[in-house]
Order: structure tokens, then sequence, then C-alpha cells
């Protein structure tokens, strides 16, 4: 599938901010299932300062501000070509060892409520198994925005029984280590059925499975993923693969507005674009 992406980000404060060092991961990389046919970030009100390959394989861009400024625009867009495999995105190869993603995080730890869930997944094989605990979240947390932040715990969203994608992918990456599995987050866009704009950036699971290596599986819509996903970064939770993170020095308030388009590109549009 061929898939055109915007995502504009867009701060603004109520008074001007002298300095800010914020990290961007909002680039795809080619690799297993996609290909990335053109993309490029551009911000307004900052200087791009250096790009890097972080610890876990994404691609990040190191932005600062010095000097007054009232608002940041930042604007991703590309198009990449997706292919559906089933959500198996295959062996791990990365300079971080395997081990690594069965390490509890604060945002991930679990407690009671997750390993009884992850106890209660039945299956015959471990893949059928974590079939039945995505299907287990996504019928125990509604998806429902505004009732949780980027900070609530894993434990916390279950308990509460609301939350949205971000929540969904720490329960999954929680219950599945509680099980001795390892499990990582994975930010990027989704391509909804009959929609273009989209809320926000996607969110989901991976789980390591002998045999198959790493899958994906996407509780807050109860399936793996497919050609309509394009993934854009990993880690352990949500901290190590958040779309903009940083700090900003003063007591300026900020408000935050985001704009997300996924569509598919049909050949002739392609045709047409490229004339």
């Amino acid at each position: 599938m061929h898939l055109k992406i915007s995502h504009t980000t867009e701060y603004h404060y109520d008074e001007p901010v002298q300095y800010a060092l914020q990290r961007l991961r909002l680039t795809p990389t080619t690799g297993v299932g996609q290909t990335v046919l053109g993309w490029q970030t551009l911000v307004d009100g900052a200087v791009m300062e250096v790009s890097y390959d972080d610890h876990f394989g994404n691609r990040v861009h190191l932005v600062s501000v010095d000097g007054d400024r009232e608002a940041i625009h930042i604007t991703a867009s590309g198009e990449v070509h997706t292919e559906d495999r089933a959500g198996v995105f295959g062996p791990h190869q990365s300079y971080v060892p395997l081990w690594l993603y069965a390490r509890e995080t604060p945002l991930t730890k679990a407690g009671k409520l997750i390993r009884d869930l992850a106890k209660s997944a039945e299956g015959e094989t471990d893949l059928a198994r974590m079939h039945a605990l995505m299907a287990m979240i996504h019928e125990a947390v509604a998806y429902k925005a505004g009732e949780t932040h980027a900070e609530t715990s894993a434990e916390d969203a279950l308990e509460a029984g609301r939350g949205v994608c971000q929540d969904h992918a720490h329960i999954m990456i929680s219950a599945a280590r509680s099980l001795d599995m390892p499990a990582r987050y994975i930010s990027g866009y989704l391509m909804m059925e009959g929609q273009t704009a989209q809320t926000a950036s996607h969110a989901w699971a991976e789980v390591h499975l002998p045999g198959l290596g790493w899958v994906g599986f996407d509780a807050a819509n109860k399936i793996c993923p497919d050609d309509r996903y394009v993934r854009i970064a990993s880690g352990l939770c949500y901290r190590d693969a958040a779309p903009i993170s940083g700090l900003i020095h003063g007591e300026a308030n900020e408000t935050l507005k985001v704009s997300v388009t996924v569509e598919q590109q049909t050949q002739s549009q392609s045709q047409t674009q490229s004339q």
C-alpha cells in the first residue's frame, strides 16, 4: 500500500519562551514491511541542531529555541510503501540486547490486575495466547480520549477501564513481560478506514515469540498491524518512542494542537504528482 502522511504539531505559549530543547522522533526508516519513498521534517520557530540514531535505532532530530518565541510549528510529511506481514516483524536485530525488553519501566510495571489478566489468557501456543491477551485488553479498556495522560501507568489504565492506544500498548507490554516474554512499544501511524484525518499518531505493542521473532499486537483495535500501519520509533515504553519530548526553560503555559492525516495514494495520483 502506498500511504501519504502529514503530521503537524503546533505549540503556542502565553508568554515568550527564551530556551527550549526538544527531541523529534517523527522520521520513519526503510525496513521490514515498509519502504520510505520520501520524507521531510520542517521546523518553524526553532533550529535543527543535529540528527542521529539512538540506541533503539530511532531516527532523532534535536531542535532548540534560543530567544523569545511564542510559537513553534513542526511538520513531518512524506510517503511510505507498506506491505501486509500479518504483524510479523521478524528476528531481533539491534544494538539493544533482547533481554533488555523484559525490563519493567514505571509506565509498564505490572501490578496485581495485569498479572491476573496475563495469567487468565489461554492458548495452545504463545502466539494464540498473545492473541487472546490482546482481545481481553481490548474488551477491558474502552478507547476514550482525555481519561488518561502521558504518565498514566499500565496498571492505572487497566483499573480505570478507559484509555487510548498508548495505554492499550502499555498494558499489552506489561502483561507479556509478566509472562517472561520480551515486549516493546511502537509508535507510528495508522490509516483508519473511511477517514483521512486522524486524531493523533498511533501506538501498539510488539512481543518477541520463539520461531517468529517480533510480532505486533494493536489491542486498541484488536488486530495485528497490516499494510495500513507505518512504524516510526520503538522502545521500552512511550518515553523512549514519544514523537516529541523535551524541556522548556521558564513558566510559560503551553497550548498544543496536533493534526495528522494518513491517506492511500492510488497509482494515478502518484503519476499525476510526479509529472
